[in-house]
C-alpha cells in the first residue's frame, strides 16, 4: 500500500480529488484517508506544516500498513536551476537547521548516531523527473544566512516536511519517495508572496503527473 503524507488540506486534495475514497478515520490526531487511486491502494495522511507534524503523519501511515511513503507538494527553489511549477524527484534530503556541530564535530544536519548529514530516498526508475537536493527546516523566510547555509550544504530545494519523514522512513525500513513542486525561487522577489501566486499552477502540474507518480511504485 502506498503511504501519501502531505502536509497541506490543499495539496492533499489534488490526490483526493481523484480517490475512490472507502474510509476515513483519525490517528495520532492527522485525518486519514483510506482507498484507491489509479488503480492503487493508498492511504493518505494530511499532516500539517513541520517536521513534528511530519514524523507524526508518517508514523500514522506506516501504522495503516503503507509499505512505502509518497510524499508531493510546493518547494522553493534556492536557485536558477530550479523553475517555477516544475517538478523534481528529490535524490537526498538534510535537515540544515539540525545542529551538534559544537558537540560531537559532525556536519550541520547530522542526526544523532549518524555520520552522515544526507539521507538518501528512492527514486523510481521509470521517473523522469529531473533529480535535486532537498533542506528542510521548520522555518519559511527570506534569509540571507539560512540561503547561504543551505547553498553551502549543496540543496537545490527546501520545505519543511521531507527530512523528518526520511528520518522515519529510515528507522522503520521503509521506502520514503519525494516529488516536488516549485512554488517560489530565492532571489527573485518575495518568497511568501511567490507562494501566493504560484500554488495554484505547481499544483495544477504536478496533478497532472500523478498517474506516473503513483503507477511507479509498487
Amino acid at each position: 500500500m502506498i503511504g501519501c503524507v502531505i502536509a497541506m488540506d490543499s495539496e492533499a486534495e489534488i490526490l483526493l480529488s481523484q480517490t475512490e475514497i472507502e474510509g476515513i478515520s483519525s490517528l495520532y490526531g492527522k485525518p486519514v484517508y483510506t482507498g484507491k487511486a489509479f488503480g492503487k491502494d493508498i492511504v493518505l495522511v494530511v499532516c500539517g506544516v513541520g517536521k513534528v507534524n511530519a514524523a507524526a503523519g508518517t508514523c500514522a501511515a506506516i501504522s495503516k500498513g503503507a509499505d512505502v511513503i509518497l510524499n508531493f507538494g510546493v518547494a522553493g527553489g534556492l536557485h536558477g536551476n530550479t523553475e517555477v511549477a516544475e517538478l523534481y524527484a528529490i535524490e537526498k534530503v538534510v535537515q540544515y537547521d539540525f545542529d551538534c556541530t559544537q558537540l560531537n564535530g559532525t556536519k550541520i544536519g547530522t542526526l544523532d548516531g549518524e555520520t552522515e548529514n544526507f539521507m538518501p530516498l528512492f527514486v523510481p526508475e521509470e521517473y523522469d523527473f529531473p533529480r535535486r537536493n532537498l533542506g528542510t527546516g521548520d522555518r519559511f523566510n527570506d534569509s540571507v544566512k539560512d540561503h547561504e547555509l543551505l547553498i553551502e550544504l549543496g540543496c537545490d530545494i527546501r520545505e519543511m516536511e521531507g527530512g523528518a519523514i526520511a528520518e522515519v522512513c529510515k528507522y522503520a525500513g521503509v521506502p520514503f519517495v519525494s516529488i516536488k513542486a516549485i512554488s517560489d525561487v530565492y532571489g527573485t522577489g518575495s518568497t511568501t508572496e511567490q507562494f501566493k501566486k504560484n500554488l495554484k499552477l505547481a499544483l495544477l502540474n504536478l496533478k497532472a503527473h500523478l498517474p506516473e507518480i503513483l503507477n511507479a511504485l509498487d
